[in-house]
């Protein structure tokens, strides 16, 4: 597994090299925004870990590059942050970051959230599922998600999101619920991060957005019309 980190702290990125290597990761890093996306695309590394306060570029805009390109786009993406205002956090799972962490942070913490997020992306290449609501189309060993026949790109995040919906058809589903789900921990996040991506994926399924219903109170289904 190759694992990208981009963080401009030196220091803390050769640590973090040598601490990934002794578990058997390939590593490789950069130091701003701009050399790390590049990085990203050229190598296409299996985990991408990204700080927010970069030079250059910054981690957000970074992350926004990685989420919206075809052959990036379902890397899991840890981002790192020395701030500690929840409305970074929130910035970052809105662009489709699957996980954050914040500094000053546990190596060992650190850790285990690469190897679950690695572990997550790995299960999601896995046995096929088709799912099919009119028009939809959800394949889900391949992560594709069709309308009509032509396909919709998504980020990882809010590929995961639709999918939650969509194998709990018809079933109300609370935003609590959708938080854990979704990006695999208790998040402290607001929950109108669910919020935000539900709109997304709405614009993007067009008309068939309507599928996805807000039950006021306790949060969402996705039900055919």
């Amino acid at each position: 597994m190759r694992i990208a980190v981009i963080e401009d702290e030196k220091d803390l990125a050769a640590l973090l090299a040598f601490q990934l290597e002794k578990e058997g990761y390939r590593v490789m890093t950069a130091h701003d925004g701009k050399s790390g996306y590049e990085l990203v695309s050229s190598e296409l590394p299996d985990l991408v870990l990204l700080d927010i306060m970069l030079p250059v570029v910054n981690g957000i805009e970074v992350c926004k590059l990685i989420k919206k390109q075809k052959s990036t786009q379902n890397i899991p993406v840890i981002m790192l942050t020395s701030k500690s205002e929840e409305i970074d956090r929130v910035i970052g799972l809105e662009v489709g970051a699957d996980d954050y962490v914040t500094k000053p942070f546990s190596v060992r913490e650190l850790l285990l959230r690469v190897k679950v997020a690695l572990r997550r992306s790995s299960r999601e290449g896995d046995d096929e599922q088709i799912m099919v609501m009119g028009p939809v189309t959800i394949h889900t060993g391949r992560c594709l998600v069709t309308v009509d026949g032509a396909e919709i790109l998504f980020t990882t995040t809010e590929y995961k999101l639709l999918c939650a919906l969509a194998e709990s058809r018809g079933r109300v589903q609370t935003r609590d619920h959708l938080l854990r789900h979704v990006w695999g921990h208790h998040t402290g996040t607001d929950t109108r991060t669910v919020d935000s991506h539900i709109t997304r994926i709405r614009t993007k399924l067009g008309p068939c957005g309507d599928f996805i219903k807000t039950v006021r109170g306790f949060g969402y289904k996705m039900e055919e019309e």
